[in-house]
């Protein structure tokens, strides 16, 4: 029997989700929104395309384990090295990719819908970035042939230097969304402003 249009694709999306929310001054992951937390957004929008998330835990990485436990499609990996930055996430979360493509998304950004990974989805087979060269926006599809790249780079190597010796096209979408991170009181006000205006 055929896929159904609405049936996801196979494909993996990580979501590093270590950090320490240190400019938030609250723990941005779990600050409420939509009935629910930003984190859970996330995940629920990576999910409304994706058919699996990788959460990639750190600070208070076990209050996350105990959270997604019964979520078949959400698998949570606890990186005990976060303190080092973002990339160790990314390197663990990528060892779990099982698809031939995977998209990598943040989790405070929260408005990001399945629109823009179908978008970005159409265009598989390189990196794909939903914005342009100077504003890349998120998330970034990628292909799994990048995954040795990413394990075996120096654990103080960046993403994009990784990213930028491979074959990139951007979408040019104009949606705000894929450059709207909340990582200070501020955006979380304007983010919520925004969502009762809708």
């Amino acid at each position: 029997m055929p896929l159904q249009e609405t049936q996801p694709p196979a494909v993996d999306c990580v979501i590093p989700a270590a950090g320490l929310s240190s400019r938030m001054g609250d723990w941005k992951l779990m600050l409420a929104y939509k009935n629910h937390t930003i984190l859970d957004q996330c995940i629920e929008n990576a999910l409304s395309f994706c058919s699996r998330v990788i959460l990639v835990a750190g600070f208070r990485g076990e209050e996350l384990m105990l959270r997604y436990r019964d979520k078949p499609n959400i698998l949570v990996v606890i990186n005990e090295h976060f303190s080092t930055g973002m990339f160790s996430s990314i390197q663990l979360g990528v060892q779990q990719v099982s698809t031939e493509h995977f998209f990598i998304t943040h989790g405070d950004m929260p408005m990001i819908d399945s629109r823009v990974f179908h978008a970005m989805w159409q265009r598989r087979g390189k990196v794909v970035f939903p914005g342009n060269p100077e504003r890349t926006g998120h998330p970034v599809l990628l292909p799994r042939s990048i995954v040795p790249l990413v394990v075996g780079a120096a654990k103080e190597s960046k993403m994009k230097s990784i990213i930028k010796q491979q074959r990139i096209e951007y979408l040019a979408l104009t949606t705000v969304n894929i450059h709207l991170d909340v990582d200070t009181p501020e955006a979380y006000q304007a983010l919520l402003k925004s969502d009762q205006s809708v």
